[in-house]
């Protein structure tokens, strides 16, 4: 099945965000070690009311691309996702977070001083670690954006992503009614304005450069 994957993957063509159907070259039409996958929601959801993504797609997860024994290992990514932290092979990724409606996920590559090995090494430590559903900072779970944006480091050993306040509000401002329902059944305040991360936002960060989008099905 992960042999399957691998090879499905080889042949998926490219198309760039702007639209146009052409391939994108060569050495960008294979993931590297640390791209960051972002996938989208067919549907408004709770977090994407809530936050924006590049070019205004409506990106609600991130997940982050491994090679398991290196260039020539089965493909994989480590994702944040309900019950805990984990590594999936990119096949069951792919068919998971893609659909007739919106059949890509869309792929981004760090472009700044970046140390792949140490980042990867730091993600592949959280592995099952439980989801965090309450998204708060300090605690000893951890959500899809916060494995990216805590351990993604600089060959200087420096975060690349520093964190950024919380949004749980809506385009006029307010805290939309689902979060606070959310929180109040939880007996927790709203933390808007906590630091932290969101895959939308992550998507739009300087330090990533969006490479194309990667379809479903050739």
């Amino acid at each position: 099945m992960v042999l399957h994957g691998i090879n499905l993957l080889r042949r998926l063509s490219i198309t760039v965000l702007a639209g146009c159907c052409m391939a994108l070259p060569a050495v960008a039409q294979q993931l590297l070690e640390g791209d960051l996958i972002f996938t989208c929601s067919e549907i408004p959801n709770a977090i994407t009311q809530v936050t924006r993504g590049i070019e205004d797609y409506p990106i609600d997860h991130v997940a982050i691309v491994h090679r398991i024994g290196g260039d020539s290992g089965p493909l994989f990514v480590i994702e944040a996702i309900k019950p805990a932290v984990c590594l999936t092979p990119i096949d069951t990724f792919l068919f998971r977070n893609t659909s007739a409606e919106i059949p890509y996920v869309i792929v981004g590559r760090v472009n700044t001083s970046f140390d792949t090995s140490m980042s990867i090494r730091r993600c592949l430590l959280m592995v099952g670690k439980p989801y965090d559903d309450l998204y708060y900072p300090g605690d000893s779970a951890i959500y899809c954006s916060e494995l990216v944006q805590s351990n993604y480091v600089s060959t200087s050993g420096n975060q690349i992503f520093e964190p950024i306040p919380m949004s749980f509000h809506d385009q006029t401002g307010k805290i939309t009614q689902y979060w606070r329902d959310f929180y109040s059944r939880r007996g927790l305040t709203v933390p808007e304005g906590a630091p932290g991360s969101n895959p939308g936002e992550l998507s739009r960060r300087e330090q990533i450069t969006i490479i194309g989008k990667y379809p479903r099905l050739l």
